[in-house]
This record gives structure tokens, C-alpha cells and sequence, in this order.
């Protein structure tokens, strides 16, 4: 008898190269999806050790930090459970590593702003935001007849994507973004599934490119990917998770990079450089690099003690600005 239910693994793999926040992906025939395989209970000891297997056979990656994410368990979330198999329940991890090459053919590093273009703001509010999202939203909040039904629409939006023409927007917030995009039929997961499950598309759908609202992913592995984004962000307020990304000697400016990186924001560099030293996050090792033609900047390293130290060690809350104003 086949089962009802079947326990997967699924690897949200970051690491941040070149100032590019990265995610391991896997190419298959039905789409980009994150590395994911079932849970053996006769070979795994735990949850998190058969999901460190996997990648390691999978992929020779060594993992450093590993962190339960959340478990996906929505009805249909696999197309196999429409055909008559079994329910699919999805144990996810945010593992953060270093860039290293890969075994697998069918893997690869991509940006991870490559299918959520909407959380860079590292430039400036995205053209996306402006061009084709607000809109679209504007539409979806005027369709109810009722005023209070609208108005619930319009805090939404406001709450997410901020209010209209925003110059900034929480960061934390990736997975509420993402779900409102699905709501409203912006990605193309959404139409996906509405046809997988015959139904019409949301009326308030808008053809885009792929580029445009970035890359789909297999099942629903692109919301697992703003989940896990929103997570992270929201942990830079309070454990160094940031320092799991970087070498063991660095700059305070490749510090600061690889946060810009993973809150999708351009940081203040003399208080973030303040906020770093009087929290007594790093310590300076009493050597320096060749840093362009500039002069050479002082290398340093985390603190792990502070661990110890404090209940709570992190940078701030990310908040994504531009700097420039609406336009």
C-alpha cells in the first residue's frame, strides 16, 4: 500500500560572493527548484542530519550554520497528490555556507534577488515596484464593492509594499510580499497552479516577463525562498548570523557589504561601522589588506564570545530606503 504521507528535506543553501547574496539551485525538467530529498528514517539520525546528508552526497558541500526554517504542508502543494499519491510535508533548513564548487551537473550558485526582485534595494526602489506591482495592487484593492473590504486591501498593500509611491519598505517582510503577489496572480506560480487545479486565473492577472517578476520556481519552493529571506533579515537584529557568511579575517566594508546583501539595503557606513565596535562584535587581529589604491584597511575578526556575553547580538532591523526619494 503506498503512503499517505511522505516527509521531504529542502535546503535554502546561502552564501554571499562578491556582494551577491547566492542560493544553491537544482535544474529539472519541471523547473528551478531548491535542493530537496526524501527523509530516510532508517539511515537518518535526525531531521538536520539527513538534510546535511543530502546536500553533502548531492552536492560535497560542507555546511556551517543550519537552522529549521518551517514546515510546508498544504494540500496539493505537489501536483503527485492531485494525481491520486501521497500528501507532501516539506522540512525546510536555511543552511549558510561559502561559495564553493559543486559536484552535482544539475546544480548550480544563483542570485537570490534573481526571483525576488522586488527585495533589492540596494539601488534604489526597484523600477518593478513602480512599473508593474502598484498598479496591479491599485486594481486588486478597487475591485470590492464594499469600502471596508477595500480598506482592508489598501493596509495590506500599505503594510507590505508601503503606501503609494513609498520610499522604503520593512524588509522582514519578504513572505507577506510574496503571498500578496501570489493573491493577486503577479508571479507566474500563481497561474500555474490555478490551471493545475482548473481553475480560472485571478482577474486581476498582468503578463510579465520572466525577468520582470523574476524567475518561478518548482511547487513552492519560491515562497519557501521568501520565507527563508524574511527570516534571515529579521535575525541580523539579533545573532550574528551574518559572520557565518564571511572568512575568518575581514574588513569592517566587507562586513557591511555582506549585510547590504542579505537586507537588500544601502547602510550608513560610518554608523554601521559604529554600531559594530560598540557592540564589541568583532575584535582588530593587528594586520591590514591592500584595499584598492587606497590605503590598507585593518582586518578583524567575530567575537564569539560575545555569545556568551549578551542575550542579544545583531546589527538592526533592515530598512529598505531609497535614498533618493519618490520619484
Amino acid at each position: 500500500m503506498k503512503p499517505h504521507t511522505v516527509v521531504n528535506l529542502l535546503g535554502v543553501i546561502v552564501a554571499v560572493t562578491d556582494e551577491i547574496p547566492r542560493i544553491l539551485v537544482v535544474d529539472h525538467d519541471t523547473g528551478c527548484a531548491l535542493p530537496n530529498g526524501p527523509f530516510d528514517p532508517t539511515q537518518h539520525a535526525s531531521l538536520e542530519d539527513g538534510l546535511r546528508n543530502l546536500i553533502e552526497t548531492q552536492t560535497g558541500l560542507d555546511l556551517y550554520y543550519v537552522e529549521q526554517l518551517y514546515t510546508f504542508g498544504n494540500r496539493n502543494r505537489d501536483p503527485v497528490e492531485l494525481e491520486g499519491g501521497p500528501r507532501v510535508i516539506s522540512v525546510a533548513y536555511i543552511a549558510l555556507t561559502h561559495e564553493d564548487p559543486i559536484r552535482a551537473g544539475n546544480a548550480r550558485w544563483a542570485d537570490w534577488y534573481q526571483f525576488l526582485p522586488w527585495e533589492d534595494w540596494r539601488d534604489g526602489r526597484p523600477e518593478v515596484i513602480g512599473d508593474t506591482i502598484e498598479p496591479a495592487l491599485q486594481r486588486w484593492v478597487q475591485q470590492p464593492r464594499g469600502s471596508q473590504r477595500r480598506k482592508i486591501r489598501q493596509e495590506r498593500c500599505n503594510v507590505t509594499f508601503g503606501e503609494h509611491n513609498s520610499a522604503e519598505m520593512d524588509a522582514v517582510l519578504s513572505l507577506e510580499r510574496f503571498e500578496l503577489l501570489y493573491e493577486v496572480a503577479l508571479v507566474a506560480e500563481a497561474s500555474r497552479d490555478a490551471h493545475a487545479f482548473s481553475q480560472e486565473a485571478v482577474a486581476t492577472a498582468v503578463v510579465t516577463s520572466e525577468g520582470e517578476m523574476g524567475t518561478p520556481m518548482a511547487l513552492d519552493h519560491r515562497r519557501v525562498l521568501a520565507t527563508a529571506l524574511g527570516r534571515l533579515r529579521g535575525k541580523l537584529a539579533y545573532r550574528p548570523v551574518v559572520f557565518e557568511l564571511l572568512p575568518g579575517e575581514f574588513t569592517l566594508l566587507q562586513l557591511q557589504r555582506v549585510a547590504e546583501a542579505l537586507s537588500g539595503a544601502k547602510l550608513h557606513k560610518q554608523n554601521f561601522r559604529r554600531l559594530v565596535i560598540n557592540a564589541d562584535l568583532v575584535e582588530a587581529v593587528g594586520r591590514t589588506t591592500a584595499v584598492g589604491r587606497g590605503r590598507p584597511a585593518e582586518l578583524y575578526r567575530f567575537r564569539r564570545e560575545v555569545l556568551g556575553e549578551k542575550l542579544t547580538v545583531g546589527l538592526s532591523r533592515p530598512i529598505m530606503r531609497n535614498e533618493k526619494g519618490p520619484a
